[in-house]
């Protein structure tokens, strides 16, 4: 134990009645104090006519003055060992062995309550520690975070004037990886499969791998864009699913085409960027995850920002 307390005087005293009384022999207490790492040479200072007492006093005065606090370190540490003890095998054999043991017992029971109060101390002072670090650590995120996400924001408002062009298309697919990256999901960017169909990309989330079409269309994405899609889904393995975002929503027969038994096919839109996700109400995750939970209960592939609490 080391703290970073000063010892207080009570705690002293103690600690120096502890240690005359666990001990009765100079050469036992010599070799007691020289494991707790008092100097070789401090203890070569101890002559034959000065009593035990004598030479504590003394020897806990010249700690105290110790630089730097290294001389606490040794009270706290002798504090502890002797707090240790349940035998005295110094103090058998004598004709008043019960009475020495009976004392010893008393002095070290005393310093015990004492080195435990402080442990205790030390331990509550380092808990609430932890947490201010921990709460300092986690705003410094939040912080960190928001400003990633209003980056992300202003990127995506950015591109607006583009949307419904070939480029804007190929801007916003790179801006969604941006944000999958942000949200770290595995992903594999775009590519074409082995028929030469253009895949936007994939993520992979809970284990299931998703096929990702991105559409930044002007007008909403309508049912023969999820009938394509659909089809790219059900050439893939069993597991594979699909995602379709589309910047400016959906019509109706999307929605109802994409809805249907065992649906493979989540759909998203802006309103679950702007009022999800950017707000930092919900990761990517878990809009992704609500979505997808709610296509498995009930097969339909759409879930409105404002049913999402349901």
């Amino acid at each position: 134990m080391y703290s970073k307390k000063i010892p207080s005087p009570y705690f002293i005293t103690l600690t120096k009645d502890a240690c005359l009384k666990a001990f009765w022999r100079k050469s036992t207490l010599r070799t007691f104090l020289l494991q707790q790492k008092v100097s070789q040479n401090y203890l070569n200072s101890w002559s034959d006519d000065e009593s035990k007492r004598m030479y504590i006093d003394r020897l806990f005065e010249a700690l105290i003055k110790t630089p730097a606090g290294r001389g606490y370190k040794v009270i706290f540490n002798i504090a502890e060992s002797i707090a240790e003890m349940k035998s005295f095998p110094d103090l058998e054999n004598w004709e008043d062995s019960a009475d020495k043991k009976s004392k010893a017992h008393e002095a070290v029971s005393r310093l015990r309550m004492e080195v435990n109060k402080l442990k205790k101390s030390e331990k509550d002072e380092k808990e609430v520690e932890e947490k201010r670090k921990k709460y300092h650590e986690e705003q410094q995120q939040k912080i960190a975070t928001a400003s990633s996400i209003e980056k992300l924001q202003q990127s995506l408002t950015d591109l607006v004037s583009k949307q419904g062009t070939q480029e804007g298309g190929h801007a916003f697919e790179k801006w969604f990886y941006d944000l999958v990256d942000f949200f770290e999901l595995h992903y594999k960017k775009s590519y074409k499969d082995r028929n030469d169909r253009q895949i936007d990309g994939s993520i992979t989330l809970d284990g299931t791998t998703f096929l990702v079409e991105t559409k930044f269309t002007k007008d909403p994405t309508g049912s023969q864009d999820i009938d394509i899609f659909f089809s790219k889904i059900q050439r893939k393995a069993d597991n594979t699913m699909g995602i379709m975002l589309s910047m400016a929503g959906f019509n109706d027969n999307a929605i109802e085409n994409a809805c249907r038994d065992r649906t493979t096919l989540l759909l998203m839109d802006y309103t679950h960027l702007y009022n999800l996700i950017f707000p930092q109400l919900m990761t990517l995750q878990e809009v992704i995850q609500r979505i997808w939970r709610h296509a498995s209960q009930t097969g339909e592939s759409y879930l409105a920002v404002k049913d999402f609490s349901r």
